[in-house]
């Protein structure tokens, strides 16, 4: 059996030799692992390594990039803004950003950027590398006409969702999302989670290993279609997360680094209603919001049934949670769930990417693993 590190209680067990099991059979090359139960860190391991030729162990303190996992950090800042009654989901995003009135989106309104269904799921016009410049990304985002009726039905938002959103806290706060997330959140937690990453914490990353790269004209998607513009409006490559430019850009629902341990820290917000470590963020009205249905039905972009919530992806007939439960995942694997009734979050991160945008087996088992334990 593989090596693992770190702790589990007797309980959770059987999380390590899922673990053991993926490291074993090199579904994983490096990965990480964490459970908080009942405001308890009960599982926090690693193992195997953090490059593709197994010269680097993977270590307590390694990052990696966590792609679409990074969108619950940005969740999180709108719902404490919203506690705080300095935003409103229901107010028009022209409330707060005056220029996004542009090309008949007036009426859109900020629970549209949350659930994906504001018709901005990818840019007109952009290069990768314009992901990193804020100013020139959302002034494009403020002056795109939406490609669907916004409100009609959900469209997978796979970058252009964090810059949405961030720039809406910008003009709240003052602040960008990756500024106000480190002070307001991770700060608080002493959570080692990056939206724009330090040049300081660069020797801890593990880089991702990407699989086949995405290409729009194999997946039968239609030239001119919703989805092909989404895959295509940058496309996604998955060495991005290689350059320095994205790693320290702030590009706030793709690049987050961190690990299961930050990760789950964080979210455990979501499973304790608004609270974890004794730090209440939003009160327990305010997390209620999360599981208000927005849109229900076969994604424009992804292709399959997703019933989002405000952010967050609720149970369906794909992802058979419970009624107070909530998840998302990331490009290649990453995945982080939270149940507030078993008052359970559940986080996996890992660096071998498989070609899927919001989890795969992997994860699914990790979570019932310790799903099994928890309700034991």
């Amino acid at each position: 059996m593989a090596e693992v590190q770190g702790f589990t209680t007797e309980k959770f067990e059987a999380v390590r030799a899922v673990l053991s099991s993926q490291l074993d059979s090199g579904a994983d090359i490096g990965a990480s692992i964490a459970v908080v139960h009942h405001d308890e860190l009960v599982v926090d391991i690693w193992g195997g390594y953090q490059d593709e030729a197994k010269t680097t162990p993977w270590e307590r303190d390694t990052i990696v990039n966590v792609w679409s996992t990074t969108k619950t950090m940005t969740f999180l800042v709108a719902l404490m803004l919203v506690d705080r009654g300095e935003l409103d989901f229901f107010a028009p995003v022209a409330k707060y950003w005056p220029e996004f009135a542009a090309n008949g989106k007036e009426a859109i309104e900020v629970r549209h950027l949350m659930s994906h269904t504001s018709g901005l799921s990818a840019w007109d016009e952009l290069t990768p590398e314009e992901l990193a410049d804020w100013e020139l990304s959302t002034s494009k985002l403020a002056a795109q006409a939406p490609w669907w009726t916004p409100g009609d039905g959900s469209g997978y938002h796979l970058v252009s969702q964090g810059h949405l959103i961030g720039e809406v806290v910008r003009r709240i706060t003052g602040q960008t999302i990756g500024q106000f997330f480190k002070r307001e959140v991770a700060d608080v937690l002493g959570a080692d989670f990056h939206i724009g990453l330090p040049e300081s914490e660069e020797h801890r990353v593990s880089l991702v290993i990407p699989p086949p790269p995405l290409d729009a004209s194999q997946l039968g998607i239609e030239a001119g279609s919703v989805a092909y513009k989404s895959y295509t409006g940058p496309l996604l490559d998955a060495t991005y997360p290689r350059h320095r430019w994205w790693r320290a850009a702030e590009i706030p629902a793709a690049n987050g680094h961190g690990n299961a341990r930050s990760v789950a820290t964080i979210q455990a917000i979501i499973a304790g209603k608004g609270q974890t470590q004794g730090h209440r963020f939003f009160s327990e009205a305010t997390s209620d919001l999360i599981f208000q249905t927005q849109a229900h039905g076969v994604d424009r972009v992804l292709g399959t049934e997703i019933h989002f919530g405000m952010g967050y992806g609720l149970a369906s007939s794909i992802m058979p949670l419970g009624p107070r439960a909530c998840y998302w995942g990331g490009y290649g694997g990453s995945v982080i769930i939270m149940d507030q009734d078993a008052d359970l979050t559940i986080a996996y991160m890992m660096n071998r990417m498989d070609s899927v945008l919001t989890g795969d087996v992997r994860s699914v088992n990790v979570a019932l693993a310790a799903f099994v334990a928890a309700m034991s």
